[in-house]
This record gives structure tokens, C-alpha cells and sequence, in this order.
């Protein structure tokens, strides 16, 4: 069975990579779908965002990139994919994905598995990263090396 991890991964945090490896345990292949929205501007292109993700899992050979656009139920349908695998932090997130996973399902009848996130990731996101970064903290411990680099590199061009 396919399934997918979709999101913005802006950038791809070991958060995500835990979740993408667990699920790539469980499921035949699983494709890490970048989400296109051509209204948010991202620190990184959806290009980039998929070679850092490629990078980062490039070891599980059941796992792929893509890039949609739209209601992600309907590139399911589409690509023939027929689970979402996403990583839960909190209740918080909960909340916010379970109407989205009962629409889903009540659309296409594609089914929504949740993750929960190792505890070492609870609080991180990728939003918080960038914002820790910009302000010269120190987010080693949330990327991989290559993302840690790219960040930096980012964030040196201004």
C-alpha cells in the first residue's frame, strides 16, 4: 500500500524524518508530498525542499518526493495513494487534524494514520527553527547537517 506524508517542510526537520522513517516501516512506499501554495513564500523552493527531504531519507529505498497542489485528497486519488501518514506533537495538533482526516476520508474515502511524535520533537517545528536560526540560536539538534547548512547558508544571503 502507498501512503503519504504531506507538508510544507520549510525546512524538513528530524521531526519530520522520524515520522517519514516509521512510516516507510509500515507501508510499501511512501511518498513525502510537498505542499505548492503559490500565496506563502517560503524560505526554501519546493525544489529545494524536496532534494533536503531526499537527502535526509534518501537511505529508505521505499520513499519518494513529490510536489501537489490543491486538496491534497485529490492528488491521493489521483497518484493512487491510499493512506496519509501524519506526525501528531500535541493535542493541539490533534484537534487541528482530525476534522481534516474525517473530511478526507468522507471525500475520497482515503484514510488518515497518526504518529505520535517521539517526545524529543514535541515542541518542534519548522516554523519555530527558522525563527530560533534567524535570531542565532542554535537548532543543530532539530536538522540533519545538509538542512543545518542550507539554513545557514539561507540565512547568510539575507
Amino acid at each position: 500500500m502507498r501512503a503519504v506524508c504531506p507538508g510544507s517542510f520549510d525546512p524538513v526537520t528530524l521531526g519530520h524524518v522520524d515520522v517519514v522513517r516509521r512510516a516507510a516501516a509500515m507501508f510499501d512506499e511512501v511518498v513525502v508530498a510537498v505542499a505548492v501554495n503559490p500565496n506563502k513564500q517560503g524560505m526554501f523552493t519546493v525544489d529545494e525542499r524536496r532534494d533536503l527531504i531526499a537527502g535526509a531519507v534518501g537511505d529508505l529505498p521505499n520513499v519518494s518526493t513529490a510536489a501537489f497542489t490543491g486538496l491534497l485528497v485529490d492528488w491521493c486519488r489521483e497518484q493512487d495513494v491510499g493512506v496519509i501518514a501524519k506526525g501528531l506533537r500535541s493535542d493541539t495538533d490533534y484537534a487541528y487534524e482530525l476534522p481534516m482526516a474525517q473530511m478526507n476520508r468522507h471525500l475520497t474515502g482515503v484514510d488518515t494514520v497518526f504518529l505520535t511524535a517521539d517526545p524529543a520533537h514535541t515542541f518542534v517545528s519548522s516554523s519555530l527553527v527558522k525563527e530560533v536560526a534567524r535570531g542565532g540560536g542554535d537548532v543543530s539538534a532539530f536538522l540533519t547537517p545538509a538542512v543545518l547548512a542550507a539554513l545557514s547558508a539561507r540565512l547568510a544571503e539575507g
